[in-house]
């Protein structure tokens, strides 16, 4: 299956792991799928109090 998604490693203590691991399976979401949707949140809400942040195109085609 093709993404145009970037691969990372994060390092978790193991309880964290297990932790957000049961949430995202209560929410019927994978590991990954429920990291991102955390991550989108914080975007949000870090934008709605401080403003957009600003995209530069070129530094995420280099990646």
């Amino acid at each position: 299956m093709a993404t145009n998604k970037v691969q990372t490693g994060i390092r978790f203590e193991p309880e964290l792991l297990y932790k957000i691991t049961y949430v995202a399976k209560d929410n019927k979401r994978s590991l990954n799928a429920q990291l991102e949707y955390l991550a989108q949140l914080c975007v949000k809400e870090y934008e709605a109090e401080n403003g957009e942040i600003p995209v530069d195109e070129e530094a995420i085609c280099r990646k």
